[in-house]
């Protein structure tokens, strides 16, 4: 499938079953979009009289067709789907797990009005995961992980860090493991900043491999949703912290994670606002919430935010160009060594290589499915009981989803995400189409910034 479109000056070609890019003038921009529907003499007529300043000849537009031809023989254009099969065959693979989302704090400090979590409680009542617990949770993870080596586990909330000692003595055993089972073990910690402090920096640094930082940019920005129960803003408490871990982490990854909503559609604002700041790694997520929501995005808001998209790439190649970059989480893309085709199929593996554990043990998919009873796994005692859901998500990949056999960013988005699938439309093989417009618009941008660095 190719795909074609015209983004900051350029006219760009993309083959998504090859992955190939390609830049090409408007004359052959406009041939490859006939290519497969008219013939050669039918294409001379039209781009002759579409172009008459060019003076082009029969000869100059059969020149550039076959250079088209060349392409699509050595698969670099129009190249087939040939994955359907082998996504399909992903029903018999093993449920090896490498990932874990650990819920240590079924609690938090904030009242953040758009929390999906329902301000850290998951519909439920508040808890904290003990000890115990949570050792029980990583003895799951190691049993289950086959002969991989290196396991990754998120200290996830609520607010982790209202559970901090728990986190330290859970990562102190983890190394412990490591050297009796041969794992190694990559800790991420997101959190909301209001508890940090020297000890948690300290550790961090020393013990996460990523840490997660939430501000959603401006002020008057972060201070309208993510208040303290009290309805205070929490901008001014956590971003001295956040400057301050930034600062001591060296060059240990991190990253900025806010939130944009129908209030502030202008979210470019609020990262260029976090990147004056001299934060480098970030990320701002759509919100993800019910049509009724005065936070939720609306049609209307659709061409606002492509723009927002396109003005972001355009200003990341320009302090790129500076001296000034930064990094945007959702414009990573390597064209080169990206991941395997079978990842870009199945996506992120939730409820067969990554689960979610809650306090009492349950288990389930991921994080955003916790509290809901229908997609509870199992727990880490009795491990996984019901085989039925997780079957249900070993056949979630790209090519489950009927909206997306014509789509030609599958092979970029997998499918998308489950969660979301399943809370716009009921089932984890639906499509949440917002979500998909908006992903389509990121990659456009991405693979131009690509463009732009080759030149």
């Amino acid at each position: 499938m190719v795909h074609q479109y015209k983004l900051n000056g350029y006219n760009i070609v993309l083959d998504t079953c090859s992955g190939s890019v390609h830049t090409v003038d408007d004359v052959a921009y406009d041939i490859i979009s006939l290519y497969k529907e008219k013939s050669a003499d039918e294409i001379c007529d039209i781009i002759i009289k579409k172009y008459p300043e060019e003076n082009l000849s029969q000869q100059d537009i059969k020149d550039c067709l076959d250079d088209v031809k060349y392409l699509e023989d050595n698969k670099k254009l129009f190249t087939p789907d040939t994955y359907e099969n082998m996504a399909f065959d992903f029903k018999n693979r093993n449920t090896v797990l490498k990932a874990m989302c650990l819920h240590v704090a079924h609690t938090c400090n904030l009242n953040c009005e758009y929390c999906f979590a329902s301000q850290g409680k998951y519909h439920g009542e508040r808890a904290l995961m003990d000890f115990e617990t949570g050792k029980k949770a990583l003895d799951f993870l190691i049993a289950n992980s086959g002969t991989r080596h290196n396991l990754e586990v998120d200290f996830f909330g609520g607010e982790p860090l209202m559970n901090w000692d728990v986190v330290k003595k859970l990562v102190e055993y983890a190394r412990e493991q490591e050297k009796i089972h041969n794992k190694n073990f990559r800790f991420t910690l997101t959190t909301n900043g209001m508890l940090i402090d020297d000890d948690v920096i300290d550790f961090s640094n020393k013990e996460m491999s990523n840490v997660v930082l939430s501000l959603d940019g401006r002020k008057e920005i972060h201070d309208r949703l993510r208040k303290d129960y009290s309805g205070k803003g929490s901008y001014d408490v956590i971003v001295p912290k956040f400057k301050e871990f930034v600062k001591r982490r060296g060059n240990k990854s991190y990253y900025m994670r806010g939130t944009f909503t129908h209030a502030n559609t202008d979210f470019t604002n609020d990262i260029f606002h976090m990147a004056d700041m001299g934060f480098t790694e970030l990320s701002m997520e759509p919100v993800v919430c019910a049509p009724t929501d005065p936070s939720a995005l609306t049609e209307n808001d659709l061409p606002v935010l492509f723009e927002q998209y396109e003005i972001l790439a355009k200003e990341m190649i320009k302090r790129q160009k500076e001296g000034k970059p930064f990094t945007f989480y959702h414009y990573m893309l390597d064209l080169k060594h990206g991941p395997c085709i079978y990842k870009r199929i199945s996506g992120c593996g939730s409820g067969t290589e990554y689960v979610a554990v809650t306090p009492s043990g349950e288990i389930y998919p991921c994080h955003q499915f916790v509290g809901d009873k229908k997609y509870l796994l199992g727990n880490i005692y009795d491990g996984i009981t019901n085989t039925e859901v997780q079957n249900e998500f070993k056949l979630c990949n790209a090519y489950a989803r009927p909206d997306c056999k014509d789509c030609w960013a599958k092979l970029y988005c997998s499918g998308g995400c489950a969660a979301n699938s399943y809370h716009a439309t009921g089932k984890i093989t639906g499509i949440y189409e917002y979500g998909c417009e908006l992903f389509k618009k990121r990659i456009e941008c991405a693979v131009m910034m690509k463009v732009a660095e080759a030149e």
